[in-house]
Order: C-alpha cells, then sequence, then structure tokens
C-alpha cells in the first residue's frame, strides 16, 4: 500500500506507545522509515516493545517514562527529544477507560481519566505546538479520539467527556495553526481487539458476538488496519486533510451510536460490581509540599 520509504527522516512520538494501538502504529511507522519516540508510564512495557520492534523493524525507537498527566514532566521529556532536533509528528494516543455506571464512579475516577485523554493531550500538543510555532517548522498532530464524541455513551462517561474535549482541540487548533503549518486530525475508531484493553470491556465472552452483530461489516477492526490509517493521516500524502476526524468501525456509528450502552441490559449485578474501578491513594507530596 505504501513505499517503503514514505515516512523517511520524520521523528514522531506516540503517546502510550508501549502497548494496543500505540505500539501497533509505532511498529508500522518504523517499517515505514520514522524515527520513533515513544512514551507511557511503565518503563519496563517500553523498554519491552523497544526491543522487541527494534528486532522486528530493524528501526531507530527511544523510550521516555512519562506520566501525560503532568504538564511538567511532559515538558522535560519534550524538552529532552527536542535536543536532538524536532519532531515532525506527535500521535495523542495515550488513554484511561472503564466500563462502570457513571453513579458509583468518584470525581477521582473522572480525574483519572480526563488527566489522561484530555490533559495529557493538551499538554503535548501544546508543547510541541509551541516550538513548531516559534521556529516555523511544519508539523501534523494526530490525535486517537472516539466514534462516541459527539453522541456521548453510556456507562464509558468520563472517556466520553475527554474525547469529546480532544475532538473539539482538534478542530479548532486546524484553523488556529494551520495557516502556519500545522495539521490537525483524529482517528475515531470502532472496536479493535488489542491485548488486556478489549477484554476489561467485554467482560463476558459472548458479548464479543453481540459486539460483532452490531457492525454492518460483521468484524472487529484490525491493528493493520488502523496503522495503516495513521501512517497515511503522518504522511505528506494526506498534506491537505486538515481538522478531520475520520471514522473507523465497519459502518458501526451509523448503525447506532454509543457502542457501550446496550450493556445496560446485558450485564449482571456482580459483574458490575466487579468492575467498578478500584481507588487508587493520592500522590505522596514532596518535602517541599508540591
Amino acid at each position: 500500500m505504501f513505499q517503503k520509504d514514505v515516512l523517511r527522516s520524520k521523528r514522531i512520538l506516540i503517546t502510550g506507545g508501549g502497548t494496543g494501538l500505540g505500539k501497533a502504529a509505532a511498529q508500522r511507522f518504523l517499517e515505514l522509515g520514522a524515527e520513533l519516540y515513544i512514551c507511557g508510564r511503565r518503563a519496563d512495557v517500553l523498554q519491552a516493545t523497544v526491543r522487541e520492534l527494534t528486532e522486528l523493524t530493524g528501526g531507530k525507537i527511544h523510550s521516555y517514562p512519562c506520566d501525560v498527566r503532568d504538564g511538567t514532566a511532559v515538558e522535560a521529556m519534550i524538552a529532552a527529544i527536542w535536543a536532538d532536533g524536532p519532531l515532525d509528528a506527535l500521535m495523542n494516543n495515550a488513554a484511561g477507560n472503564f466500563l462502570a455506571r457513571t453513579e458509583d464512579l468518584s470525581i477521582g475516577a473522572f480525574q483519572s481519566v480526563i488527566g489522561i485523554v484530555l490533559m495529557g493531550t493538551l499538554h503535548t500538543t501544546m508543547s510541541c505546538g509551541r516550538r513548531w510555532l516559534a521556529a516555523q517548522h511544519s508539523a501534523v498532530v494526530l490525535n486517537i479520539t472516539t466514534t462516541y464524541t459527539t453522541t456521548g455513551s453510556a456507562y464509558v462517561v468520563p472517556s466520553a467527556v475527554a474525547k469529546a474535549g480532544v475532538q473539539a482541540l482538534t478542530r479548532s487548533l486546524a484553523v488556529e495553526w494551520g495557516n502556519r503549518g500545522i495539521r490537525m486530525n483524529a482517528i475515531a475508531p470502532g472496536p479493535i481487539p488489542t491485548e488486556g484493553a478489549f477484554s476489561r470491556l467485554l467482560p463476558r465472552p459472548e458479548l464479543e458476538q453481540s459486539a460483532k452483530n452490531r457492525i454492518p461489516l460483521g468484524r472487529f477492526g484490525t491493528t493493520e488496519e488502523f496503522s495503516n490509517l495513521a501512517a497515511f493521516l503522518i504522511s505528506d500524502g494526506s498534506g491537505y486533510i486538515n481538522g478531520e476526524v475520520v471514522t473507523m468501525d465497519g459502518g458501526e456509528w451509523l448503525q447506532g451510536a454509543g457502542e457501550f450502552t446496550a450493556l445496560g441490559r446485558e450485564l449482571n449485578e456482580l459483574e458490575w460490581e466487579s468492575m467498578k474501578p478500584k481507588k487508587t491513594p493520592p500522590k505522596s507530596a514532596n518535602k517541599d509540599g508540591s
């Protein structure tokens, strides 16, 4: 589908690049000649991904442990990357989600998802964007949203709120920064099975078939399909696409939005209880109180 060097000389950062869709995109970008930077919260996962993808592709990939909720940590990471030269593209993929009845959620649960999805995207985009604008350096930002940003979806309300914000950011900055050489686009994927994440949102095996039945194409998407679309939107071949949210869901959105809504009738009380988000203790303060 692509020339093998279509992303050659492109330096790209993928947040949440150690697993799932981020990892799949990282592999494809490396295969197409890009130099990759990936970040995430778990250093051991990032290191394992670097080893695996280096062996698979022979490409150049670097990792940075970073919690994108922490604006100061993001700024330090971007500064470290820029020391070797500017990035050419940013893929905001880091996300958090869980299936839960909204009345069972604490404000902390909302803050956790919004912190990763919306604030994390804002931190990286602004840190890179200010540098690109100051240097008059053309670049691309690719955000990963979801098909329920405009309609909302029951039982994943923190995600719906946060992803809707990301979509608004994408379209707003596409207009504001487009005339200065920065393109902003997004992919809104439907169900694409990845290790771990998908099973947490579909706790019973038979719910997978129910989910497939809602998709006109009768199947889930693949990481390869996602990665190829991401590569196209990052590449110069999509140079006139700006401010677009590309839905990739086999037609599910057209058939009926809110892919988790029907689960309210499918899950029993025990399953709802088992999926309640676990409470995490607040971060301990430093000696200076910060």
